[in-house]
C-alpha cells in the first residue's frame, strides 16, 4: 500500500460501502467536494472553513506529498445527500474567524412525501470550550424551528460540559449526544429516532493491503445515527 498519495478513492469507497441518506463531513479537502457527490451518485453542499488561502498551491503541494502538507491542503464542511432526498436550499454561516475559521452549513432536504428537514453540519473551535459551546448554541439557533438534524465535530463532551447539551436539548430540542466522552455527535429534533447515535467501529474506517498493514483513513470514529421523519 503507498500511503504518501491522496486517498480520494479509498475514502470514497468507505463511504461507499455503508448505508446513508445523509452524509456529514468536516476537515474534507474542498477538492474532493465534485468528485466524492460523483462517484457516490449524491447532491451536496460545502462551506470552505480554514487555510483555504493559496488554495491552487496547497492543492499542487497535497497532490504530490499529501503526508506533509496534512491539513493545511485546506478544510471545508460537506453535506452529502442521496436521493430520493434533493437539497432544496443552503446557507452558510461563519462562527469564527480567529484563530481558524469556523463556519456553520445548513442545507434543506426534502423528498415527495414528507416533511422537509434541515441538516447542520459544523466543526466547532478545537481546545477553546467555551468558544466551541458559543458555536455550537449559535449553530442551533440560527438553524431555525422544525425537524433538524444538527452534527459535526463539537469539540466538546457532555461529560465536561453538561450545561451545553442541557441548553441544546431544553432550548432548541436536540438529543441525544453519541456519548458522556465524545465530541462528535448527531443530534435530532422533531425526529423519531430509530437508531441513537454510535460511534463505529475501527474497521469502518480502516484500509488493509495484502501485506497485513492497516491505515486509518481519519483520526476521529465515524458516528453513525438513524432518524425517520414524522
Amino acid at each position: 500500500m503507498q500511503v504518501n498519495r491522496p486517498l480520494l478513492d479509498e475514502f470514497a469507497d468507505v463511504l461507499a460501502r455503508e448505508e446513508w441518506d445523509l452524509a456529514l463531513l468536516q476537515e474534507a479537502p474542498p477538492r474532493w467536494f465534485e468528485p466524492l457527490c460523483s462517484r457516490l451518485s449524491a447532491s451536496g453542499a460545502i462551506a470552505l472553513t480554514s487555510r483555504n488561502l493559496g488554495s491552487p498551491l496547497r492543492r499542487f503541494a497535497a497532490e504530490r506529498n499529501p503526508d506533509l502538507i496534512a491539513s493545511n491542503e485546506g478544510g471545508s464542511n460537506q453535506i452529502l445527500v442521496r436521493a430520493p432526498w434533493r437539497i432544496a436550499a443552503v446557507r452558510r454561516l461563519t462562527l469564527a474567524r480567529f484563530p481558524e475559521r469556523r463556519r456553520a452549513l445548513l442545507a434543506r432536504v426534502e423528498r415527495e412525501g414528507a416533511p422537509s428537514l434541515a441538516v447542520a453540519n459544523l466543526h466547532a473551535s478545537a481546545n477553546r470550550p467555551r468558544a466551541a459551546a458559543r458555536e455550537l448554541l449559535r449553530a442551533a439557533e440560527w438553524a431555525g424551528p422544525g425537524p433538524l438534524v444538527l452534527g459535526g465535530d463539537f469539540n466538546l463532551r457532555p461529560a465536561e460540559d453538561p450545561s451545553t447539551f442541557a441548553e441544546l436539548a431544553h432550548r432548541f430540542g436536540l438529543s441525544r449526544p453519541t456519548g458522556p466522552a465524545a465530541i462528535d455527535h448527531l443530534l435530532g429534533r422533531e425526529l423519531e429516532l430509530v437508531e441513537p447515535p454510535r460511534a463505529l467501529p475501527p474497521e469502518a474506517r480502516e484500509l488493509r493491503d495484502e501485506s497485513g498493514l492497516t491505515m486509518r483513513l481519519s483520526d476521529h470514529a465515524p458516528v453513525a445515527a438513524g432518524f425517520a421523519v414524522k
